[in-house]
């Protein structure tokens, strides 16, 4: 039998039909990457295929978190006011108290103040400190309202009275009664009081234990040494020991007095430990130096230690 021949569009397919169509297109599109690698790219790219530039930042602003001003205490016209009747006490109030005072003092904020400025309660004199000038002697001086070993029975009017009413207020408590041995020195006792503390000791010695003239607190009429007074009053040295010499080293801050020479600051003061030798600061900077916890008035105000003298 004859079969006629079919045409080609009629011609029976494969029965594997499906990959025909998909492999021919992987095969076109693998071509068309390859001729894309190849080929350089154009300068007239679509936009939309560019990448965006990144931002570039200029400046970060600083933040400082509670940062403030910094007012001017001697600026304060309390502060104008007590400066110029020379009231301490005032001036220190209108810094906002004794460890406002200090805290301005030390941070360079307070021009109005020196520490150099031995009219004022906040003088500090030291072995690298001396008064200015040498021969400064107090502008009023009041007997003190103790019992004296020695004549020199005088201190400054404030602080005369200030002693007097912590010497009651021991004695209230039971503490025994308070003397003195020394008050107020001046310049030319002072030069005698050292040299005879050369001719017992030796330079050394004398400058471990006494200042030399000009370098005194007893020449500010601030400072005072006490002595226990029962039947009897005792000798400075032994004050430390006593009753009165405990209760003085735990309360005369109240009073406006520090225990100037203490055994921990000799290292920074350049003297052995005194606990009969108070220096009067005033009942504001006292409790700010207490409560502070501090040990001598170079730390309290931030000033180099002066263990030698300079000359």
């Amino acid at each position: 039998m004859f079969f006629p021949p079919q045409p080609q569009h009629a011609a029976q397919r494969s029965p594997i039909r499906g990959p025909a169509l998909p492999i021919g297109l992987a095969v076109t599109a693998i071509g068309v990457l390859l001729s894309v690698a190849g080929a350089p790219i154009a300068a007239s790219a679509p936009a939309e295929m560019a990448m965006p530039e990144p931002l570039v930042v200029q400046e970060v602003p600083a933040v400082e978190v509670g940062a403030t001003t910094a007012a001017d205490p001697c600026s304060e016209p309390s502060v104008l006011e007590a400066i110029a009747v020379a009231d301490d006490s005032a001036i220190i109030a209108g810094f906002g108290g004794g460890e406002s005072f200090r805290a301005a003092v030390v941070a360079g904020n307070a021009p109005c103040i020196a520490l150099d400025d031995p009219a004022h309660v906040w003088v500090v004199v030291n072995k690298a400190r001396p008064l200015a000038p040498l021969s400064f002697a107090p502008s009023s001086l009041a007997d003190l309202p103790l019992q004296m070993t020695t004549r020199s029975g005088q201190a400054r009017t404030d602080v005369a009275a200030a002693v007097g009413e912590m010497a009651d207020a021991a004695a209230a408590e039971g503490a025994g009664r308070i003397g003195a041995n020394n008050g107020y020195r001046s310049y030319d006792l002072q030069v005698a009081t050292h040299a005879s503390h050369v001719r017992n000791s030796g330079q050394a010695g004398a400058d471990a234990s006494s200042a030399r003239a000009g370098h005194s607190e007893h020449q500010t009429g601030l400072a005072l040494d006490l002595v226990a007074c029962d039947s009897s009053c005792g000798a400075i040295e032994s004050f430390g020991a006593t009753v009165q010499g405990e209760w003085i080293a735990a309360n005369a801050w109240e009073y406006g007095f520090i225990v100037r020479y203490e055994q921990i600051g000799s290292g920074i003061t350049g003297y052995k430990p005194e606990p009969w030798h108070l220096r009067y600061l005033g009942r504001e900077l006292a409790a700010a130096y207490h409560q502070g916890g501090y040990h001598t008035l170079e730390e309290f105000f931030g000033l180099p230690a002066a263990p030698d003298y300079t000359h």
